[in-house]
């Protein structure tokens, strides 16, 4: 998670047993691209932590949020454009935001699990009437429910999808029994660097540009218990071509989580493919290798070649194939 969503967990914590309302998201136009599960919290006694859309929707969310304490509702918001980009986004827009309240035991948890970086869901229904939250690495713990069992399963199946995208998202999921807003918060991937170099620092100096975590490793026993330790979040970059290093990628395909990526030529390539198979990998694992790491976009200095890798990490945590947006279906930034 980042330090803000961190934060966030702390607040929801220490607010728990307050009367908390929240309001997100629940449908939106304009303003370019922006992170999904935004979310304002607070108490009808004026206490507030959070922000939608960079501030650009305080004035609907914060009475909103005071009212949603005692019970759910929704505002309509509209920002200009010179208000959306003085806060920094990329043009005017407009939103509907649902308030509802969050019980106590469901703020325990959300909190608990966006301070310590678990994955998280939070499922309403549309009018907000009702509320269940799902964490853990699978989102296996289900807390409370949405009163109706059709809605219950759809919720649990929707945002269990979603997670293996590997992402946050902030979604209206359709269901024969109704509309869900569902926020799913992911952890901010950490990526792994085995190797010294030029292409290791750019990845790292890339990592802190997206508020990623980096940190590097040159020592075998180290890395291997590393990689056994990832989460679905957690990304190896291999750049060291010693076959010893194998092991690491073993242990990835072992304990099936994290990306994993490993530089080299295609005959270096080769001959890891060769040793791994050796060592009892299928083919079907061995397409979970990302080896050469990266996309294709001509990169040619360590500081492109950082940016075709974090390209591929963000194209396989979304399930896309890392085309021209100008080729793709449906809605740019979805």
């Amino acid at each position: 998670m980042s330090a803000s969503l961190r934060d966030l967990g702390s607040s929801l914590r220490r607010l728990a047993g307050s009367g908390v309302g929240v309001v997100r998201v629940l449908s939106r136009h304009g303003f370019g691209t922006v992170e999904s599960g935004q979310m304002v919290i607070g108490t009808a006694g004026g206490e507030r932590a959070g922000e939608l859309y960079r501030g650009a929707l305080d004035d609907s969310a914060l009475p909103l949020v005071a009212a949603s304490a005692a019970g759910p509702g929704t505002r309509d918001a509209h920002v200009a454009e010179s208000a959306a980009i003085d806060a920094g986004l990329a043009c005017a827009g407009g939103a509907t935001l649902l308030g509802h309240p969050l019980p106590a035991g469901h703020a325990e948890v959300l909190g608990a699990a966006l301070q310590n970086g678990t994955p998280a869901a939070l499922v309403s229904t549309a009018d907000g009437a009702t509320v269940l939250v799902l964490t853990g690495p699978g989102l296996e713990t289900v807390t409370g429910g949405l009163g109706n069992g059709v809605l219950d399963e759809s919720a649990v199946t929707a945002a269990r999808a979603l997670l293996r995208r590997g992402a946050t998202v902030t979604e209206v999921v359709p269901t024969e029994a109704g509309d869900l807003l569902l926020d799913l918060w992911v952890p901010v991937p950490s990526v792994l660097v085995v190797g010294a170099g030029a292409i290791g620092d750019a990845l790292a100096r890339q990592a802190d540009l997206l508020g990623w975590a980096a940190r590097s490793e040159s020592g075998l026993d180290a890395t291997v218990a590393a990689v056994e330790a990832f989460t679905d979040a957690d990304v190896l970059v291999l750049l060291d071509h010693d076959p010893a290093f194998d092991a690491a990628l073993l242990a990835g395909l072992r304990h099936g989580r994290g990306f994993l990526g490993a530089l080299g030529s295609r005959r270096t390539q080769a001959a890891r493919r060769e040793r791994l198979l050796a060592a009892g990998v299928t083919e079907d694992e061995l397409a979970r290798v990302h080896g050469p790491v990266g996309l294709d976009i001509g990169a040619r200095t360590p500081a492109e070649t950082a940016v075709s890798i974090v390209a591929q990490v963000v194209a396989e945590r979304a399930g896309r194939a890392g085309a021209a947006l100008a080729a793709a279906p449906g809605r740019i930034g979805a």
